[in-house]
């Protein structure tokens, strides 16, 4: 079976910044929705989107303090939204509705890792909740504005999406291992943009998941000094060691990349990393999208439990 999984040369690569993925490219009169783009790569993100003329809308848990951080950035708001609470997610798209502007990126930013087992909403695990479910309803939510601007959705996914969904307990009932919580999540993450893409490429909009790299951000917040140490990410005085971690702008470039490039006209659902659409995973290599995570059944099997779940779903009626 043919796969559009391959690498379509686009020039940029693992070190390849934010900045240079966007010369020559100019957002003016566009709307971007980024969640999380008040720290780390959503930050980084925020900032490279507004420069090059886009108006960025910034969801945040801390409302206040994401202001605080975009302040300097000119063409930048944040508003509260917290994914791990519909209700919030719900709240946030009828104020952003409310408004009347269309959107025509969004970049699904935000995310929790390796944290506590920890559950929300209606006893949900915290990762899927947060990392998935909050995005799907939010894009749902927004679809109305969505549609309107054709706009490109960008999941932030990461290569942990290979430990694939525990589709016979995806809520960790049975036992909670924060790793394979967190794969899962990303896993999420793929098929999402998948689905979406086939469901909204008639109108126009076309999704795309993402995987940043290994960057040191706040993302990190959950893991123990010690164990960064031992996984040889940074030693003891918590300088970086790892030589593959990448710049919070050359993490942020390959969602940024897929959520602006001209060379990803007429394409869609796909998994890109280091600002290039990846090539299916291989035994014993690094780097890849493996395959269950691009899966069309599966995809269209999560959106429908996601939609079940969040009581949300702006395609039911079409199908």
């Amino acid at each position: 079976m043919t796969t559009p999984q391959h690498n379509i040369g686009s020039g940029f690569g693992a070190r390849s910044t934010t900045d240079e993925v966007l010369s020559g490219i100019d957002l003016s009169g566009s709307t971007a929705i980024v969640t999380g783009g008040y720290s780390g790569l959503g930050l980084e993100t925020t900032r490279a989107l507004a420069a090059a003329g886009a108006r960025v809308v910034v969801p945040a848990r801390r409302p206040e303090a994401a202001r605080k951080a975009i302040e300097s950035i000119g063409n930048a708001e944040a508003d509260e939204l917290d994914l791990s609470d519909l209700d919030s997610v719900r709240g946030f798209a009828e104020r952003f509705l409310a408004s009347g502007r269309t959107i025509d990126l969004v970049i699904n930013s935000a995310g929790i890792m390796a944290c506590p087992e920890t559950r929300v909403g209606p006893g949900w695990e915290a990762q899927f909740a947060t990392n998935h479910l909050g995005h799907y309803a939010l894009v749902n939510h927004l679809w109305p504005a969505i549609a309107q601007g054709g706009a490109r959705v960008v999941a932030v996914s990461s290569g942990a999406h290979g430990m694939g969904v525990r589709w016979d307990d995806m809520q960790f009932e049975r036992g909670y291992d924060r790793w394979q919580a967190y794969g899962q999540a990303k896993a999420a993450n793929v098929l999402f943009a998948v689905q979406l893409d086939a469901l909204g490429r008639d109108a126009g909009v076309r999704a795309f998941a993402v995987h940043p790299g290994s960057i040191l951000t706040p993302l990190q917040r959950h893991l123990a000094k010690a164990e960064m140490v031992d996984a040889g990410w940074i030693d003891e005085h918590g300088n970086l060691t790892d030589p593959t971690f990448k710049t919070p702008a050359q993490g942020a470039a390959t969602q940024v990349w897929a959520a602006t490039s001209p060379q990803l006209v007429g394409r869609g659902g796909v998994y890109c990393e280091d600002c290039d659409v990846a090539e299916p995973a291989r035994d014993g290599t690094e780097g890849g999208v493996h395959a269950h995570a691009t899966d069309p059944e599966q995809a269209a099997r999560l959106w429908a439990l996601s939609a079940e779940l969040t009581g949300v779903d702006a395609f039911a009626a079409a199908r």
